[in-house]
């Protein structure tokens, strides 16, 4: 029986996103620029290079204590973990696992994922990082990726993203999306998807 493949988008999905609230309390220190000025600025100058992982944190350190002054690697990591937070669709990952080959797919850095998934590194068959992968969601190529991580004669593929934009190269394979609303509803729309296959 080909069991199903369930790929879960990490930020937003099983763990909190780091926006707003890092981007806010990173500006609060700064408190020369606005949150939506340095958010913006990242945007416009860095994030695709830090999150496929042309630059270092150290070199995301440093171009983000071009605005607060002092931000140390100990600081950073622990504003990110402050922000990275889990979720509670990161406890079902186990009992979905009797039901399905569960894959993670997220545009992150490996660095600050390790810890949070750590508690389900047993029941999760691939990670795509995309600080590893060198590609961002929703480039098509990262989807390929997770997508030659499937085996040979895997189920019907489920993915499960919180935004929108992220869906679309994931219909465009054929896989079934589902959005992740903050309500956390989806949780059980995907767990009757499960009992269906």
């Amino acid at each position: 029986m080909n069991r199903p493949q369930l790929i879960l988008d990490v930020a937003g999905v099983i763990a909190t996103n780091l926006s707003p609230g890092f981007w806010e309390e990173a500006a609060a220190m700064a408190g020369s620029t606005t949150y939506r000025q340095l958010k913006d600025s990242f945007s416009r100058e860095i994030r695709e290079s830090f999150w496929t992982g042309g630059i270092t944190i150290k070199q995301f350190r440093d171009w983000l204590a071009g605005h607060v002054p002092d931000l140390s690697m100990e600081r950073l990591s622990a504003l990110a973990m402050k922000y990275l937070q889990p979720l509670p669709a990161l406890g079902r990952i186990a009992t979905w696992s009797r039901d399905a080959d569960i894959h993670l797919l997220s545009n992150h850095r490996e660095e600050w994922l390790s810890g949070l998934l750590a508690p389900v590194k047993e029941q999760v068959k691939s990670l795509t990082i995309s600080s590893r992968a060198g590609y961002c969601k929703p480039d098509p190529r990262i989807y390929q990726l997770v997508g030659e991580q499937l085996g040979d004669g895997g189920g019907p593929c489920i993915y499960v993203d919180d935004q929108e934009k992220n869906l679309i190269p994931a219909r465009a394979l054929g896989w079934h999306t589902v959005i992740a609303d903050p309500e956390g509803r989806w949780m059980e729309e995907v767990s009757q998807l499960l009992k269906q296959q």
